[in-house]
């Protein structure tokens, strides 16, 4: 079993930074793929961001790719998105997420473990 509980989530304005942790509790940290997925009102969860066990590979979606970075401290069990340079449609409740394998990749179906979300919201 791995529990996660994601923080870090606020309101910013457009243009701004955050970043997001998730900690995790339960089956060691290191062994496992994790990543970052985001659900806007009306809209499907969508894959963010990824990173592997030991730290790479990482893999980014496209709408986020050059201003989030996923990173990982297995020694404090955690796992971070640092959001830059922010805009209004990175408005979502983001949700970490962990796999029962070394890395889980953008397909939701591939990780087995979620947390209960934080929310960003991005002013114009």
């Amino acid at each position: 079993q791995v529990q996660l509980v994601e923080s870090g989530g606020g309101l910013v304005q457009t243009g701004g930074s955050l970043r997001l942790s998730c900690a995790a509790s339960g089956r060691t940290n290191s062994d496992v793929g994790m990543g970052w997925f985001r659900q806007a009102p009306g809209k499907e969860r969508d894959f963010v961001a990824a990173i592997s066990s030991r730290g790479t590979p990482t893999y980014y979606a496209e709408s986020v790719k050059g201003r989030f970075t996923i990173s990982r401290d297995n020694a404090k069990n955690t796992m971070y998105l640092q959001m830059n340079s922010l805009k209004p449609e990175d408005t979502a409740v983001y949700y970490c997420a962990a796999t029962l394998n070394s890395y889980g990749g953008s397909r939701s179906a591939a990780y087995y473990y979620w947390g209960q979300g934080t929310q960003v919201t991005v002013s114009s």
